[in-house]
């Protein structure tokens, strides 16, 4: 029997990233209704200003601020009201020292004045006279011409993954459309004579199939568009055909199960025998997923993963999702907490140890509960909130250590 020789997690990362360094998606445009979550394929520069002209962030008046200077509830400045802007309309109104004008929320600022003095601070004598009882800085609740954006700034970086905020400042500028980055396409082969589908009957011996599930729930997450998902029996002929037909349709195939070096997983040999580079690495220093198996068939990167559910989920996390970046250029941030450790917990020697853990809030602390289970345990996931990470080196995690928490 073949033994596999395991790599550091970086190692397999770095070879797959290598490996597929010229691997180029491709572009499209879509509609930015349709936009939300997908990444920017190119620089968004900005054609104009935004706002376009000085406007009022508050319900007030337009002034000279200089004119407010000492201005109190018991001496009062005193402004003739000349006029009043309306909103959505361009104003010819001129403000000197003296006078004011109305402004409404976003409304433009008239030539002159350099401030806006909120309503509510203010006291009408009559139509035509104002009493400004507070004081204002100069520009104070005014937003500039081109504050918010200016013309040929870079508003959205390539490699971006479009949020609510995104989307808002391209319809800012009129962007009706946006080319972002065609999603990945995945296939995911499920392995072995004992797994059933989910509607079928579960017999003695027999396990549902959850990786094709969790595994393509973690693949949408991460941008990739599902093309299939299979049952393919511990047979050699049937999984070679079902890589192959992986490999035409999509630019990553995903294997579960058959990554061990047991004498009925033929996923090694169906992989050699398609052409390309073949397998790369068989072994990963990673607990869970050290049976995983990386390999080039055809161009294409096949990942072979480990069967049990927590594994899988792993090693995807691991490994798969930052050659997923590097395809997208990605520059979003996985989002994190730092937590306390509540309990002790140690690390498998000589591997990087991923830790699933619960997540509470007490008194503006968060608090880290490991979950003690087994690879083959999908509660082990499902109940969990994040996880932390024990690197090799590392002998364990104790009660009270503040860790970064990834969250899932």
């Amino acid at each position: 029997m073949e033994f596999f020789k395991c790599i550091l997690v970086e190692e397999a990362v770095n070879i797959i990233k290598e490996e597929f360094k010229d691997y180029k998606l491709e572009s499209e445009i879509v509609d930015l209704e349709y936009a939300y979550d997908r990444v920017i394929y190119e620089d968004v520069v900005s054609t104009q200003f935004v706002p376009e002209f000085d406007r009022s962030t508050v319900d007030g008046y337009a002034i000279v601020a200089e004119d407010s200077y000492g201005a109190s509830d018991t001496i009062p400045t005193i402004l003739d009201v000349i006029g009043e802007v309306k909103m959505g309309e361009m104003t010819d109104i001129v403000i000197s020292s003296g006078k004011c004008a109305y402004v409404p929320t976003g409304g433009m600022i008239p030539q002159g004045a350099n401030a806006v003095i909120m309503i509510e601070n203010t006291e009408k004598m009559d139509e035509k006279t104002l009493l400004v009882q507070k004081p204002v800085r100069v520009q104070e609740n005014v937003i500039k011409r081109g504050e918010d954006i200016r013309e040929n700034e870079i508003v959205i970086e390539k490699g971006r993954k479009l949020n609510p905020a995104h989307i808002g400042a391209l319809a800012s500028l009129g962007i009706s459309r946006v080319k972002v980055f065609k999603k990945p396409k995945v296939s995911i082969i499920s392995t072995g004579d004992e797994i059933i589908g989910i509607e079928e009957k579960l017999e003695y011996g027999k396990i549902r199939d959850i990786n094709s599930y969790s595994l393509r729930a973690q693949a949408q997450k991460s941008g990739l568009e599902v093309v299939e998902n299979v049952i393919v029996k511990d047979d050699f002929n049937q999984l070679k055909e079902a890589i192959e037909k992986g490999i035409e349709k999509s630019d990553i195939v995903l294997l579960s199960g058959g990554s061990s070096v047991g004498e009925r997983d033929f996923t090694k040999e169906a992989i050699n025998s398609l052409g390309g580079k073949g397998i790369l690495a068989h072994g990963i220093s990673i607990k869970p997923g050290k049976p995983t198996l990386i390999a080039n068939a055809k161009g294409k990167l096949v990942i072979g993963l480990p069967g049990h559910p927590v594994s899988a989920i792993t090693v995807f996390m691991a490994v798969v999702e930052p050659f997923i970046e590097q395809l997208y250029s990605l520059k979003t941030i996985k989002p994190t907490i730092f937590a306390k450790m509540t309990a002790n917990f140690p690390s498998a020697p000589g591997k990087d140890t991923y830790v699933f853990v619960n997540i509470k809030k007490e008194d503006g602390i968060y608090y880290a509960t490991p979950k003690f289970g087994k690879s083959g345990m999908i509660t082990n996931l499902s109940k969990a909130d994040g996880y932390i990470v024990l690197k090799i080196q590392e002998e364990g995690v104790n009660k009270g250590d503040l860790r970064e928490v990834y969250l899932l």
